[in-house]
């Protein structure tokens, strides 16, 4: 089944290349092509003091096909809420998750209107599953959960593990995250998880906070948080599953190779379960 969008074509604004756009940014740092002049001006100044932004960009999306697997193949779940997808690449969540699980639904919500440009054209279910996307912005949880297509997509009276991976640190302080978790954790069905993934200033005091006054001074809200700070705004109250809050290259890691030291990763992940 192709993907899916809920919400009428006047409702979604139009691409607006004159302003970076973290989802493009991000796809710039993993070597994509969807990408604009002011997406890579913005990223160059974050990365010419981080000069590993690239290397820690691929470890967190290593992170998130890691924790896909596990939720899919140890966990038994067979739903998935991405909220803050980026633009599709390889070992999307629907694309692991089915190959595991091929029945496993999933819906993507972004507030770039580019992603669901591409989502439309790239990102196909198995047969036997269900993809949508949805244009939404965290910062407003409850129109992702009263969404029409994430209501038909989802079944919340079964477990759903929700993904908000590289997205926590675009939602600064005033934004009041914890009233956004507290409201998409408390939506979830009992039995659920959460995988959530964050950068930190923590190793390397440099490159990552010269990247988010980058951000900032471009208009995109950023701020870092420490390992606690991380633990506490996500997963406060929840079961995490070992190696619990870790850097993400240190997350169930595939095999025993070496591994970027902290500083060039300086970006934290957990997986949790939601009693």
């Amino acid at each position: 089944m192709t993907v899916e969008d809920s919400a009428p074509e006047a409702t979604v604004p139009e691409i607006d290349t004159s302003k970076p756009h973290p989802a493009r940014m991000y796809d710039y740092y993993l070597g994509g092509k969807n990408h604009f002049a002011a997406d890579r001006e913005t990223a160059e100044k974050g990365l010419a003091t981080w000069q590993s932004g690239r290397l820690a960009a691929r470890e967190n999306r290593a992170f998130l096909g890691r924790a896909v697997r596990f939720l899919a193949a140890e966990a038994g779940v067979r739903q998935f809420l991405d909220i803050g997808t980026g633009l599709p690449t390889t070992n999307n969540v629907h694309e692991v998750a089915q190959s595991v699980a091929p029945a496993a639904r999933v819906v993507y919500a972004d507030n770039d209107p580019l992603v669901l440009a591409h989502a439309r054209a790239l990102l196909t279910s198995s047969p036997a599953g269900r993809t949508a996307y949805i244009h939404a912005d965290l910062r407003d949880p409850q129109s992702v959960l009263s969404n029409p297509a994430v209501r038909e997509v989802l079944d919340f009276g079964q477990p759903i593990a929700l993904m908000l991976v590289a997205v926590l640190h675009f939602v600064p302080d005033e934004f009041k995250p914890g009233q956004v978790l507290a409201t998409l954790i408390g939506a979830m069905p009992p039995g659920s998880y959460l995988v959530a993934s964050h950068i930190t200033g923590e190793h390397d005091p440099v490159g990552p906070a010269t990247g988010a006054r980058a951000y900032q001074a471009a208009g995109l809200p950023a701020q870092l948080r420490d390992s606690d700070q991380f633990a506490r705004l996500a997963f406060n109250g929840l079961d995490l599953i070992p190696p619990g809050t870790v850097l993400v290259s240190e997350w169930r890691p595939d095999d025993d190779a070496p591994r970027p030291t902290p500083a060039e990763v300086s970006w934290y992940g957990g997986v949790a379960r939601i009693p």
